[in-house]
């Protein structure tokens, strides 16, 4: 499959800009989402990130780079931020950053993580904790006809599901699929006890009739990733119809 355009040419992708904090939005104890009003933006697609730069006072900076949970929408782009342990950049974000406090941006990045609207052929979304944000991003931008998605999602528990609210309604539209995989407790009464991914909860989520084969977007921590794509081929999925995007050293 050919690789998607990337919005904004190269050096508008590169520049930094100001980045206006408009709205926070909670989404679970330790993830909040950013709603930023960026001067100028080029535009994104779907599984792309930008690079977010903190200054200190004293002229220290730190990059990190964070997905985009979003479509495209102007010049605004929303950011959700999981605070990770002694994370000084997440740790701000997530807790210290005000609404009408600035940073600074720049992308968007990446054009192979990508779905577009109007792309050809069903997707499978796989995901692992954090891993649903980009994600997120390509079933917020599905429009009626877009060809079949389903989601597999992977959490720890129950209160560790990003985005709860949203994907139940999404799921109980019956135009996506939506699996969600419990590995350390289920909530009580679920049919599937705890337990890590295994191949029988990807291939129910796969059970495509006929057409073509899907698409599968796997992202989330390196462990997660490895083994959720070696459980994809396992069960007969191409190899270069699996694109990959992982963080971390170890999976939920």
């Amino acid at each position: 499959m050919a690789r998607a355009a990337v919005p904004g040419g190269l050096s508008a992708r590169r520049a930094w800009r100001d980045a206006t904090l408009v709205e926070r939005r909670p989404e679970t104890d330790s993830a909040v989402t950013l709603v930023l009003d960026v001067d100028g933006w080029p535009g994104h697609l779907p599984g792309q990130h930008v690079d977010v730069r903190l200054t200190a006072p004293d002229g220290y900076t730190a990059t990190r780079s964070y997905s985009v949970s979003a479509p495209e929408h102007g010049d605004r782009v929303e950011l959700t931020i999981q605070r990770v342990p002694d994370g000084e950049v997440s740790t701000f974000l997530a807790d210290g950053l005000a609404v009408g406090d600035a940073v600074r941006l720049r992308g968007p990045v990446g054009g192979w993580f990508v779905w577009r609207p109007g792309q050809a052929g069903p997707v499978l979304l796989v995901a692992g904790g954090s891993g649903i944000v980009p994600l997120m991003a390509m079933l917020r931008a599905r429009v009626a006809g877009s060809p079949p998605f389903r989601l597999v999602y992977s959490v720890r528990e129950p209160d560790d599901v990003i985005y709860r609210d949203e994907l139940a309604a999404i799921a109980a539209t019956d135009d996506v699929e939506v699996r969600l995989v419990h590995t350390r407790r289920a909530p009580e009464g679920a049919a599937r006890p705890a337990g890590r991914l295994q191949g029988t909860d990807l291939l129910t989520a796969t059970g495509w009739d006929g057409g073509d084969p899907p698409t599968c977007y796997v992202c989330g921590p390196t462990g997660f990733v490895e083994s959720a794509a070696d459980l994809l081929v396992g069960l007969g999925h191409a190899a270069d119809r699996i694109r990959t995007e992982r963080f971390g050293p170890s999976g939920p």
